[in-house]
């Protein structure tokens, strides 16, 4: 994520976000697991809410990087959006903590711009998925219904995003990708139109 102590600091937020699900985190219990002081954090970060804004960073920077990698990997739009889905489910499995940011539990009574910057991930995730499905209509093969470009973008992000909460209310344990290879040609089939979805 990042260098030396930040980077610390961020990896052992992350850990404790993972392995107290439903707990909150304070500043004091952060220091006391890293074995350092609370004015140490804030010499790193002036407040929690940056912390999280580091997480959220990374999250972003991640999961938006590999999707340009796909974008420029895979040229099939029922193809692309399968993997964009997989990606996200597979950044969450990876990091529960992050995921556990981005489903916005831990949020709750944090500032409301912190809430504000998970939605945009979730507004900028879907904006791709909608840029993905359009530019399939200007080429042969399964193509989306044209008039539903909008509802069907939206379909593949709460999709991905229930798979999220499941993987929260299940305290992190159970892989948001498990099942998905059987789900994926289920929703397939309602998203892209004359098209079989391989198996």
């Amino acid at each position: 994520m990042r260098t030396g102590r930040k980077q610390q600091i961020l990896e052992v937020l992350a850990s404790e976000l993972e392995a107290r699900p439903g707990e909150r985190i304070t500043t004091a219990s952060l220091a006391a697991t890293l074995g350092v002081s609370e004015a140490a954090l804030y010499r790193h970060f002036p407040s929690k809410a940056k912390m999280f804004d580091a997480l959220i960073d990374f999250a972003e920077e991640s999961v938006f990087g590999l999707v340009n990698r796909i974008l420029e990997d895979e040229r099939d739009g029922l193809a692309r959006c399968e993997r964009v889905a997989s990606l996200v489910l597979l950044f969450a499995e990876r990091n529960p903590g992050i995921a556990r940011v981005l489903m916005g539990d831990i949020l709750v009574g944090e500032a409301e711009r912190l809430r504000a910057r998970v939605s945009q991930f979730f507004d900028r995730l879907e904006t791709q998925f909608r840029q993905i499905l359009r530019e399939s209509l200007l080429v042969n093969g399964p193509q989306p219904d044209r008039a539903d470009v909008h509802a069907a973008a939206s379909l593949l992000v709460a999709a991905v995003s229930g798979r999220l909460a499941q993987f929260g209310r299940s305290g992190y344990r159970a892989s948001p990708h498990d099942g998905w290879q059987h789900q994926w040609p289920m929703l397939a089939r309602g998203v892209f139109i004359h098209q079989t979805p391989p198996p």
